[in-house]
């Protein structure tokens, strides 16, 4: 009987085939106490397994294929240094000795511990890495019982299923060509890698949001993939034949004859409008009446720079340094760390401009393994971002001079995040001043950098005059403009639905911050999810923007869109949008 389970789409495509099921990794762990004699040993069952992880994992990455995705690299690199933390590793050593837990129980109660700090962090992205501290702690526990990964290294003959190595066998007939599909419950990134080689053609999740690292190594490789599904891993059954529809963020589980020749059909304009878009990577993003449009790309780290040149990308325009920060134990990068990394990102761009954003956390997102951010009752409205960078001068300079040195070495824009005070913009300044003047009296050479100021709080769009007094270009973060201005908290499902970037007052803030931007001849980028939303890029181009800056995969959709656009009949329509009281139904028609 056809059924569909729906979730989120987070990678474009469709993909048919029959569903292999990996059970989840979770493993039973016992609970009991130990003697205070077998302390000594439960720690070292824990630093033994945790170090088989570790192996496993370098080993992972010195055996990556050239073609893997770099997404990939950085997540391990994530899962090595979460291994490595002395919030996982102190916390566990605490429990053993002062509770005297074994140490599977042990394990599980620091996981317990450290995934309700990152329950409690406002940041999307940020909250979806307890994920990866989860899978973690797994692959130490499954190292500890001896239990193998969930999913194993495909054979040496791909297309034979019944050698594919699987938890369970496929009941395949090994004689036919049959896409398979991947259906878990969670993968977690060194699954991804094995994934990568062998012979899935698209992949369900029951958990994970848009920016868990499924998502993103996803839409990395380009596959169909629908992550949030719930209970899918329990509802499909093994062999069942399976269409994700990563557009629609649907799957189907047992079509009928009619709903497979019609999603066959889908699936092969899909591939063909694939094809006709990788031919424009070259076309330079010109509409039909003649302005030149900046596609650019927002990325995390300095390795992320190849993949946006490979989609055409002319710049980068938004680094979010914050994710070099990420997993140091309280110990943050110091100067010469930060310049390496970032003229690492210029010298991946091949010349073209790199826009550094200065690190964005605060207390909602932790950096250290500091517990004083329980006092917040609203960490989004708290010391976060510019603030908590104003409030650590020392550290702020640290950053300021190691940017200011890679621009030496190409062309660098400066972008702070969350301004919204005149005297926080003067502050801002003077930092950069002072950190000039550290370079100068030490003899570094540095070179020129473009300010730059996010626009995400309203205060700032309704101040965009003053602002731009200041600051040499601006940049809109669609997401926090959004969140901020209806008063939505975007990560709580109770009001998630009233998140709306076409509500009339964040149409005409963004409207407004553009305009002004134009009428002063300094450039206005949209740097948020908004940027890389195809149907949004002819009513953004019509209300006068002329940069864009998304997630490499989105650029080549979006340039075909700039490509059909005549921005002279655009202009008029956009305003009679802005002007609406339900710009949606305007946007549709």
């Amino acid at each position: 009987m056809t059924f569909s389970v729906h979730g989120l789409a987070v990678a474009r495509g469709i993909a048919i085939g029959r569903a292999v099921l990996v059970a989840s990794s979770r493993v039973d762990v016992a609970h009991y106490f130990v003697e205070p004699s077998q302390v000594e040993g439960e720690i070292e069952r824990v630093r033994q397994g945790r170090n088989a992880v570790v192996e496993e994992l370098q080993r992972l990455q010195t055996d990556m294929p050239a073609d893997a995705p770099h997404e990939l690299t950085a997540l391990l690199d994530v899962h090595l240094m979460l291994l490595q933390d002395e919030a996982l590793t102190g916390g566990v050593k605490h429990w053993i000795t002062e509770r005297l837990y074994n140490a599977e129980w042990a394990l599980t109660t620091q996981l317990e511990v450290i995934a309700r700090q990152f329950d409690e962090m406002e940041d999307e992205y940020l909250r979806e890495r307890k994920a990866d501290l989860e899978q973690v702690v797994e692959r130490i526990l499954r190292h500890m019982k001896g239990v193998a990964s969930p999913v194993a290294p495909p054979a040496s003959s791909p297309r034979r299923h019944k050698q594919l190595g699987l938890q369970q066998d496929l009941l395949l007939d090994d004689t036919v060509d049959v896409p398979l599909v991947l259906v878990a419950h969670d993968l977690s990134p060194a699954d991804m890698l094995q994934f990568k080689q062998s012979v899935f053609a698209g992949f369900v999740t029951d958990v994970g949001g848009k920016t868990s690292h499924t998502a993103i190594v996803a839409r990395s490789m380009d596959i169909p993939a629908v992550v949030g599904a719930r209970a899918a891993s329990q509802l499909v059954r093994q062999d069942d034949w399976v269409i994700i529809d990563g557009d629609a963020g649907v799957v189907i589980v047992d079509p009928s004859p009619i709903i497979l020749a019609e999603y066959g059909f889908r699936q092969r304009q899909v591939e063909l409008e694939r094809e006709r878009l990788a031919r424009l990577r070259h076309t330079p993003a010109i509409t039909i009446d003649g302005h030149k449009i900046e596609l650019l790309a927002n990325i995390e780290q300095p390795g992320d720079a190849a993949a946006a040149v490979r989609a055409g990308a002319v710049g980068v325009g938004l680094f979010r340094s914050e994710f070099l920060f990420m997993g140091k134990s309280g110990n943050l990068p110091g100067e010469d760390e930060q310049y390496r990394a970032y003229c690492e990102a210029i010298d991946g761009m091949q010349g073209l401009p790199v826009t550094i954003r200065t690190i964005d956390v605060g207390a909602d997102k932790p950096l250290d393994n500091k517990a004083h951010k329980d006092n917040y009752l609203n960490p989004a409205l708290g010391l976060r971002a510019i603030r908590w960078s104003l409030a650590d001068p020392a550290m702020f300079r640290t950053q300021l001079r190691a940017v200011l040195r890679a621009a030496a070495h190409g062309k660098v824009n400066l972008l702070f995040p969350m301004l919204a005070h005149t005297h926080e913009i003067q502050q801002t300044l003077a930092q950069v001043d002072l950190a000039r003047g550290e370079l100068d009296a030490r003899g570094e050479p540095y070179g020129p950098v473009q300010l730059g100021a996010m626009i995400e709080v309203p205060a700032a769009a309704l101040m965009v005059r003053t602002f731009l007094k200041y600051f040499d270009f601006l940049s809109i973060g669609t997401n926090d403009l959004i969140q901020y201005t209806l008063a939505i908290d975007r990560a709580d499902e109770a009001v998630a639905h009233l998140y709306d970037p076409l509500h009339p007052a964040v149409l005409r803030l963004v409207g407004d911050v553009i305009a002004e931007g134009e009428r002063q001849g300094k450039s206005v980028c949209v740097c948020g999810e908004t940027a890389g939303d195809v149907t949004m890029t002819r009513l953004l181009l019509g209300l006068g923007l002329r940069s864009f800056s998304m997630h490499p995969a989105q650029i080549l959709a979006v340039k075909q869109e700039v490509l059909r656009a005549d921005t002279r009949k655009l202009a008029p329509w956009a305003q009679q949008v802005l002007d609406g009281d339900e710009p949606a139904v305007l946007l549709k028609g």
